[in-house]
C-alpha cells in the first residue's frame, strides 16, 4: 500500500484505534468520558487528534503538539462520544458485522489499490498498524454505516414534486453556470510599494516548492493570507461571472490539476490550482443535483436529531 493508499484506508475506518500512542500519551492515560457503561480513555482521544493532524502539526516538538491537542480535546471528544453512542445503539437493536463482511471490505480496499496480501500487510506494518485492531476498527465503521442506513438513510424520501419546485431556483443559482472549483495561495498586496519585490520573491519560492511536488493544500495552510487558508486554500465552486479578469485570463490557459504561475490582482498576489471545471447542466442533470442536495439536507437534519435523541437518553460523563 502506497502512502496515499494507506491514508485512504485509514479514512475508511476513521479514528478508533490504529496508531500506537507515544510514551507520553501512555503515561497520561486516564478516563476522559463515560458513555453509558463504557469508558473513553485519553489515549483514544490522542489517537484521534494524531490522525487529524497536518504534517506541519506532526513536525512540532512533542511538548508544543501536546499543547495544541490540549486546547482541542473537547471538540474531538464530542466526536468520539457520538461514534460510541451509535455503535452502542446499533448493537442494542441487533445489528452485527460478520467476518465475511469485514473480509469483503478488506478485499475491496486491496482491489482498489492493486494490493496483494503481502503488500497490504507490509504497509500496515510500516504505518504502525496492528491487523487485528484494524479489523476491529473496520468492523465498528461498517456497523455505524449499517446503523445510519437503517435509522436515517432508509427513511429519507424526496418526491418528484419537491424536486420540480427547486429546479428553477437551482437554475438561477451561481452553481448552475460555468464555474471553477479551485484552491488558492494568496499574499496580500503590501501597503508599501517597496515591499512588492519581497512578496514576489516569496511567491516564487512557494511556486518552486509546488513544482517540486509539495502539497498545495499544505502550503496554502502555511502561507496563504485569506480565510481559505484553514481549508487548504479551498475556494469551492466559483461562478465565472464572479471572477476578476486576471483570474479568467489565467484559468483560460489551465487544465484540471494545473497550478498557475503567481499573478497579481488589485488585492494581492495569487497562485491557484484548478481542481474542476463545470459546464452548464442539462435539465436531467439539474434534477439529479437537486435530488442529491435535498437528500443531503434531510440526512443531516435526521442525523443531528438522532444524535440528540441518543444523547438525551444516555448517561454521558465528561472527565476532561
Amino acid at each position: 500500500m502506497r502512502k496515499h493508499a494507506i491514508h485512504s484506508v485509514i479514512i475508511l475506518v476513521f479514528i478508533l484505534g490504529f496508531f500506537q500512542p507515544s510514551t507520553a500519551a501512555v503515561l497520561l492515560d486516564r478516563v476522559v468520558a463515560v458513555v453509558n457503561s463504557e469508558v473513553i480513555n485519553w489515549s483514544e482521544l490522542y489517537k484521534m487528534m494524531e490522525f487529524e493532524s497536518t504534517d506541519q502539526m506532526k513536525a512540532l516538538k512533542e511538548e508544543d503538539r501536546m499543547k495544541v491537542f490540549k486546547n482541542n480535546e473537547p471538540v474531538f471528544l464530542e466526536k468520539l462520544i457520538d461514534m460510541r453512542l451509535q455503535i452502542q445503539e446499533a448493537k442494542r437493536i441487533g445489528l452485527d458485522v460478520s467476518p465475511e463482511e469485514i473480509k469483503e471490505a478488506i478485499d475491496n480496499i486491496k482491489q482498489k489499490y492493486s494490493l496483494n496480501d503481502k503488500s497490504f500487510q507490509e504497509n500496515l506494518t510500516k504505518e504502525g498498524l496492528d491487523f487485528e485492531s484494524y479489523k476491529k476498527t473496520l468492523s465498528d465503521q461498517i456497523l455505524i454505516n449499517q446503523f445510519l442506513n437503517k435509522q436515517v438513510k432508509s427513511k429519507i424520501v424526496v418526491s418528484g414534486n419537491e424536486i420540480e419546485s427547486q429546479v428553477e431556483a437551482y437554475k438561477a443559482s451561481s452553481l448552475n453556470g460555468e464555474s471553477f472549483k479551485m484552491r488558492q495561495i494568496f499574499l496580500r498586496k503590501p501597503k508599501d510599494a517597496t515591499e512588492t519585490k519581497t512578496i514576489e520573491e516569496k511567491a516564487a519560492i512557494i511556486f518552486q516548492r509546488l513544482q517540486a511536488g509539495e502539497d498545495f493544500s499544505k502550503l496554502a495552510e502555511e502561507f496563504s493570507q485569506d480565510s481559505s487558508a484553514k481549508q487548504g486554500g479551498d475556494l469551492g465552486y466559483v461562478n465565472k461571472n464572479l471572477l476578476a479578469k486576471e483570474f479568467l485570463n489565467t484559468l483560460s490557459q489551465m487544465k484540471t490539476g494545473d497550478v498557475s504561475q503567481p499573478f497579481w490582482t488589485d488585492r494581492g498576489l495569487h497562485i491557484i490550482k484548478l481542481d474542476e471545471k463545470t459546464a452548464p447542466q442539462s435539465t436531467d442533470d439539474i434534477k439529479e443535483a437537486v435530488r442529491k442536495q435535498l437528500t443531503e439536507q434531510r440526512f443531516m437534519e435526521k442525523y443531528k436529531s438522532l444524535i440528540k435523541d441518543l444523547r438525551e437518553k444516555s448517561h454521558i460523563e465528561i472527565r476532561l
